[in-house]
């Protein structure tokens, strides 16, 4: 059994490279529910390359921020690159581009809204990026990267989305309870190369939000947005 066709010329269109393994980029739209109804495929989906991609979009996205950026300090970098390859960033540009038509998803995550949702889309958008890497080496990859990822760093400084949430949320709890807030691991699942966290954040005992991520810093950073979402209501 095979999975369902995919209408490559478009695709390849879209991303804008010519596939010399077009296994790829069937791989690369492939979510992991597609596995719940073909089951010979059950282990491939294109999380061992939203694993690889990940760490592509980081260099690529780190090297042109610091030649972008010559006079900017390495704490505004990080959270410089951090806002650029969030999973809010990269589903928001997965979503222009169009990336869901192209997905291959169960009957189930499909009538779902799998098809728009964030996690979904921004996980292809890595393994999209893993995929020219692998494909033709870091510049189709690159090529991609700035392409398509880039044009947002000018809306991310000029409408001053860079933040750190967990500062920011440290900085208002101190202010009203004296004591900074707590965040504990609830849970973590999945196989090592695409583990998910999930982490709360407390104070006084009283969890303020939850929040998931690949890393525990990631999931942390979720939790401190969803309580400062709570707050702000």
């Amino acid at each position: 059994m095979k999975p369902a066709p995919l209408d490559r010329k478009k695709a390849e269109a879209l991303i804008g490279h010519t596939f010399h393994q077009p296994d790829l980029l069937t791989t690369a739209f492939l979510h992991r529910s597609y596995g719940n109804e073909h089951l010979d495929f059950e282990r491939l989906s294109n999380e061992r390359l939203e694993f690889l991609g990940d760490s592509v979009l980081s260099v690529v996205v780190a090297h042109a921020l610091y030649q972008q950026f010559p006079e900017k300090p390495e704490g505004e970098l990080t959270l410089l690159r951090s806002a650029m390859v969030s999973q809010h960033t990269l589903a928001d540009v997965g979503k222009e581009l169009g990336l869901g038509k192209f997905l291959l998803l169960a009957h189930g995550e499909e009538s779902g809204g799998g098809r728009e949702n964030p996690s979904i889309l921004s996980n292809t958008y890595e393994a999209i990026v893993a995929a020219l890497f692998l494909d033709g080496g870091v510049e189709p990859a690159k090529r991609f990267i700035l392409k398509t990822l880039l044009p947002r760093l000018i809306d991310i400084v000029a409408n001053g989305s860079v933040r750190d949430d967990k500062s920011e949320l440290q900085e208002r709890v101190q202010q009203k309870e004296r004591k900074a807030p707590t965040y504990k691991v609830l849970s973590a699942i999945g196989p090592d190369h695409a583990r998910i966290f999930t982490v709360g954040v407390y104070v006084s005992g009283k969890c303020l939000g939850k929040g998931t991520g690949k890393n525990k810093q990631a999931a942390q950073q979720a939790a401190a947005l969803a309580a400062l979402q709570m707050v702000d209501k």
